[in-house]
């Protein structure tokens, strides 16, 4: 994938649009997708406590939000 705004990584953020943490899963990130899907299972299985749900939703919208702004580079250079 060559940065921001490739195909990759619309892919990837259409991805987490259905399952989060998909698309940090097609990207590489093997932990960060396995907690953002554990994350937000767990806050939307909470519906009835309200918060959870909330939380549950941020979680879901960023991580949309990191699988389209990817940059690989930015990774690795840690």
């Amino acid at each position: 994938m060559s940065g921001q705004g490739s195909t990759g990584n619309v892919l990837a953020a259409l991805c987490n649009v259905f399952i989060p943490g998909l698309g940090q899963l097609i990207q590489g990130n093997v932990l960060s997708a396995i907690v953002i899907f554990m994350l937000v299972t767990i806050g939307y299985a909470l519906w009835f406590l309200i918060v959870p749900v909330i939380f549950a939703g941020l979680i879901h919208l960023w991580s949309i939000y990191d699988a389209a702004m990817f940059k690989p580079d930015s990774y690795f250079e840690r």
